[in-house]
């Protein structure tokens, strides 16, 4: 156990020092490293909180937030070619690399998810048709019980 808690330890770790690197020339606005901080600092509490399901479900769901976010960011405050200066172009690279490692932490996290008890499976929607029908029960059988007591009929007096 804890060498699986070091090796959590160490993603936060990189991740901590690429969004570090990513964010050293200003190139990306202030919220790129709010984002990434705060899931770091929630990552922190769901290593610290080894019993907490509620917290890495939010340090998972937080970095799939940060992977549509760093998106965002990188496209839109990417700067054109010829003005783009050697610190800037690292700052950037350490960004890129930070969100291309993200789907394999997103991965380690939900195994340490799993590790912890939690049940949640992914659901896409998709379901195959089973002719099975061991439990299906008809509705409109003849030889069934009322399920509702007669009305028609007299209710017997107790004695």
């Amino acid at each position: 156990m804890t060498t699986i808690m070091n090796d959590y330890s160490a993603i936060i770790l990189v991740h901590w020092l690429l969004t570090v690197w990513g964010c050293m020339n200003y190139m990306f606005p202030a919220s790129y490293a709010w984002g990434n901080f705060s899931v770091l600092a929630v990552g922190i509490w769901a290593i610290v909180q080894r019993d907490s399901l509620d917290a890495i479900m939010m340090f998972l769901t937080g970095l799939l937030l940060t992977v549509l976010t760093d998106i965002i960011h990188i496209s839109v405050f990417y700067p054109s070619n010829k003005y783009l200066i050697d610190v800037q172009r690292f700052s950037a690279g350490m960004a890129i690399f930070s969100l291309l490692l993200k789907p394999v932490s997103c991965y380690l996290a939900y195994r340490m998810y799993q590790e912890r008890g939690g049940e949640y499976t992914f659901n896409i929607g998709v379901t195959r048709a089973s002719h099975d029908r061991s439990t299906y029960e008809p509705i409109d059988q003849q030889g069934a019980p009322p399920q509702w007591p007669d009305s028609s009929k007299t209710a017997q007096q107790p004695y």
